[in-house]
């Protein structure tokens, strides 16, 4: 399938499941404001890769006008999923701003959370590059089931309730903001595009997750086993997983035992016998 067949396959065969969500997360959670300048970060990933085909339709189709910068790190990929990020940018269309980092060589020296620390290097040279490019925004591919894998993770092993959020002001990075334009788009729905379209990505490319797989046979993760999670929900009742979505849309804080609020505990007692709870 040429570039133009699948550039209206987003906005046509996929309208309802792909476009019309991605347009409505925008929308919803005002991720895009007039003149900005996004940058849309690329892993070679289906999610990215998908991002990076909508933000240039809306580019193309939206009443918003607004600038796009695509940029993709390379923190140490094998020769082959670096070839495949270039052919797929190319066939797809998408300008790429490539530029090298040592983050592979430094995680692999570590012996714990190195996934953790991979997540928070790749971060902060997005932003950095986004900044040096001129960029007051950045685009991440974190979809729908990413949102609702971060809201169960935190209950089961975090005992605490926090979701992935539309958007975020960077702490470290004055005036760059993220936004997650996918944030209402299903992982299966991305899956059924690719599949369509007859795309092939590359999954997590980490040097040192290749080494854990030439010695084991099955490696688990929290996020696997919340997508197993989620899988066995919607085959229960199929609005589970939008419930869970909604949950943390509607928290009533008069039935919380306690919550947080900017490093502020709050405990129901606290105001107890001012305004008391009733049935």
């Amino acid at each position: 399938m040429d570039q133009q067949q699948i550039e209206r396959s987003i906005v046509k065969r996929f309208r309802k499941e792909i476009w019309a969500r991605f347009v409505r997360g925008v929308n919803t959670y005002e991720m895009i404001q007039p003149n900005d300048k996004i940058a849309v970060c690329i892993s070679g990933g289906k999610d990215s890769m998908l991002l990076a085909k909508c933000m240039q339709e809306l580019k193309k189709h939206g009443k918003i006008p607004f600038e796009l910068e695509f940029i993709s790190m390379n923190p140490g990929y094998n020769q082959a999923n670096y070839d495949r990020i270039i052919e797929n940018s190319k066939n797809l269309g998408i300008p790429l701003h490539i530029f090298n980092t040592p983050i592979f060589e430094i995680v692999e020296a570590q012996t714990e959370s190195p996934c953790y620390l991979c997540a928070r290097m790749r971060r902060g040279y997005l932003y950095a590059k986004a900044k040096e490019l001129g960029c007051n925004k950045i685009a991440l591919g974190h979809h729908f089931d990413d949102v609702i894998e971060t809201i169960l993770m935190s209950m089961l092993y975090g005992a605490q309730i926090k979701t992935m959020m539309p958007k975020l002001h960077s702490d470290n990075f004055e005036g760059i903001e993220l936004i997650r334009p996918l944030y209402l788009v299903k992982e299966a729905d991305i899956l059924h595009w690719c599949r369509y379209c007859d795309l092939t990505f590359i999954a997590c490319a980490c040097r040192f997750t290749e080494n854990l797989e030439a010695h084991q046979d099955n490696i688990s993760s929290k996020r696997a086993e919340m997508k197993e999670l989620i899988k066995k929900f919607r085959e229960t009742n199929p609005y589970i997983d939008i419930n869970i979505f909604r949950s943390v849309e509607n928290v009533n804080l008069n039935t919380l035992i306690g919550y947080q609020k900017d490093g502020h505990h709050v405990n129901f007692l606290d105001n107890y016998k001012k305004e008391p709870i009733k049935e």
